[in-house]
């Protein structure tokens, strides 16, 4: 469905949302793969941190660009500048918020940030972005967005309808960037232990790492995927819920959670 990424040494990423968990995992392993990492993330001491543990590999330097996705002027300016170097190969938005909310203990501040870092945030770097990629008819844009954005959860108020538009909108992406050259994925991980997951007070089945997430979504990047999901052997029973009809999907999920 894109064109496949098989071959890393000398792209230009950018990684949004790199300082810790999946993001931090894929820029390492992309640049371990020869590609010329660019992590963003609002720790500017992380990130630093990130360049000084992952050494120039053929001449390809890391580079770090402190940067908060709710600040718009920042972002349209870090993309100016990151363009100004050269063209960007492939932009991936891995930031993310996640914390537990329930209908009755709602919190319009607290919904208003997930939606402001899990999506907002990534419209104004895709804003920045892709009038250079489209102009230059390649590149690849991969959003993280979730399982748990497939359908409501318990306990999910804030996170899933976020991760929900992020799919939506990877989906559409496709449909309007795929004839112009461009590869659309979206992704969406199960459990993974990051520092968002590490609030969850519950056992989480088919729990991976972060190196395991990056090795899963390189290998979909390699296969064209457009829909990159893992571990599958949990996804694949999320799908299955995906797609029972609502009768069925409400008892199943009060009797899998508890809740």
């Amino acid at each position: 469905m894109n064109p496949p990424i098989t071959d890393w040494r000398g792209l230009r990423v950018w990684l949004v949302g790199a300082s810790s968990g999946i993001g931090e995992a894929t820029a390492s392993a992309l640049h371990a793969r020869g590609a010329q990492v660019l992590v963003s993330a609002r720790k500017a001491e992380a990130l630093h941190a990130f360049v000084a543990t992952h050494p120039p590999r053929h001449g390809v330097v890391a580079q770090a660009w402190p940067l908060d996705v709710t600040d718009p002027e920042a972002v349209a300016r870090a993309a100016r500048e990151i363009l100004a170097q050269g063209p960007l190969d492939a932009v991936i938005y891995c930031a993310g918020h996640y914390s537990e909310m329930r209908a009755t203990d709602m919190d319009l501040d607290e919904l208003q940030r997930h939606l402001d870092i899990n999506y907002t945030g990534a419209l104004r770097v895709l804003h920045a972005v892709l009038p250079s990629m489209t102009a230059r008819g390649r590149g690849h844009i991969g959003l993280i967005s979730s399982v748990a954005g497939f359908r409501g959860l318990p306990k999910s108020l804030a996170y899933g309808p976020t991760k929900a538009a992020l799919t939506n909108l990877c989906e559409t992406l496709y449909l309007d960037l795929h004839p112009l050259g461009l590869g659309v994925s979206v992704v969406h991980p199960g459990f993974v232990q990051t520092p968002l997951t590490a609030r969850n007070d519950f056992a989480m089945p088919a729990l991976i790492t972060p190196p395991q997430a990056a090795v899963a979504m390189i290998e979909g990047w390699a296969r064209g995927a457009f829909d990159i999901h893992y571990p599958k052997r949990f996804t694949r029973w999320m799908k299955l819920l995906r797609v029972l009809p609502y009768r069925a999907y409400f008892p199943a999920v009060r009797r899998f959670t508890g809740l």
